[in-house]
C-alpha cells in the first residue's frame, strides 16, 4: 500500500536501487507525470503541478528532485541519448546523413514540446544533460565538415545556422500544433535548401499550409493564454511560484 503523498519518510534512505519500494513508486510518477506535462506544455510547468498531477506532496517531490535541473536532467535523459546517437548514425553517409539528421532532431522536437525548448536552452546544472549535450554538438562538428566535404553542403554553413533552426523550429512548433501540425517539415525543407550547394540531392519539400490553417495558428497566437492555452494555464503557475 502506498504512502500518502505527503508523508514523511525516513531521512536515511540512498538514492538507486536501495530506495524503499514506496519511495521509487513516488520518483516514477513524478518522472511519468513530468513527462507528460513537459511533452503537452512545455518546461514553463510548474514544480507545483507535476507534483500534484503525480499524487505526491511538494516535499516529496523535492526529496527526489531538489531543482528543476535535476527533474529535467532525469525527464530527457532518453532523449538527450537518442539526439547523441543520431549523430554518430548520419557519419556513416555524410550529406544524407546531414539532412537526415537535421530531419530527425526537429521531428524529436515537434514529437515533444518539452524537448523542442530543452534543445534550444542550457541548463549548466544538470550536468548529465550537458555531457550528452557536448557529444553531439562535437559530432556535429565533424559531420558538417564531412558533408562539405562531399560538395553538398555550403562552405558557409556553421554549426549556429543549426542552433537558429532549432529555436525556430521550437517557435513553429508552439505556434501551430493545433492549427498546423505539418508546418515546421516545410521549415525544415526550406532551411535544407538554403544550407545545400548547388546539384546537392535533396529531400521532398513538404507542402506548405494552406491560409486557412496559417489563420488559425495567428489567431491562437493573440489569443490570451486562458482562451489559446486553457490546459497550460491550468497546469502552470506565475514565475515566481516556481
Amino acid at each position: 500500500m502506498d504512502l500518502p503523498a505527503d508523508a514523511p519518510e525516513p531521512s536515511g534512505e540512498q538514492p538507486g536501487p536501495g530506495l524503499r519500494a514506496d519511495a521509487e513508486r513516488n520518483r516514477e510518477r513524478i518522472l511519468a507525470a513530468a513527462r507528460r506535462l513537459f511533452a503537452g506544455h512545455g518546461l514553463g510547468v510548474s514544480m507545483a503541478c507535476v507534483a500534484r498531477a503525480a499524487g505526491v506532496g511538494k516535499a516529496t517531490l523535492s526529496r527526489r528532485f531538489a531543482t528543476r535541473e535535476e527533474l529535467i536532467n532525469a525527464v530527457f535523459a532518453d532523449r538527450m541519448d537518442a539526439y547523441a546517437a543520431a549523430v554518430a548514425e548520419a557519419l556513416a553517409d555524410p550529406w544524407h546523413g546531414f539532412t537526415g539528421y537535421v530531419q530527425a532532431v526537429c521531428a524529436m522536437q515537434a514529437a515533444d514540446r518539452g524537448f523542442a525548448e530543452v534543445l534550444a536552452m542550457t541548463f549548466p546544472a544538470a550536468k548529465a544533460l550537458e555531457e550528452r549535450r557536448a557529444e553531439a554538438y562535437h559530432g556535429f562538428l565533424d559531420l558538417i565538415a564531412r558533408a562539405k566535404a562531399t560538395g553538398h553542403l555550403r562552405e558557409d554553413f556553421t554549426d549556429q545556422d543549426m542552433v537558429i533552426l532549432l529555436m525556430a523550429n521550437a517557435g513553429v512548433i508552439a505556434a501551430t500544433t493545433d492549427a498546423a501540425p505539418g508546418a515546421w517539415r516545410r521549415l525544415v525543407g526550406q532551411m535544407l535548401r538554403a544550407y545545400a550547394a548547388p546539384g546537392a540531392d535533396l529531400p521532398p519539400l513538404e507542402p506548405a499550409p494552406t491560409p486557412t490553417a496559417l489563420y488559425r495558428a495567428m489567431v491562437r497566437l493573440t489569443r490570451p493564454a486562458s482562451d489559446s492555452g486553457g490546459a497550460r494555464e491550468q497546469a502552470t503557475e506565475p514565475a515566481g511560484g516556481r
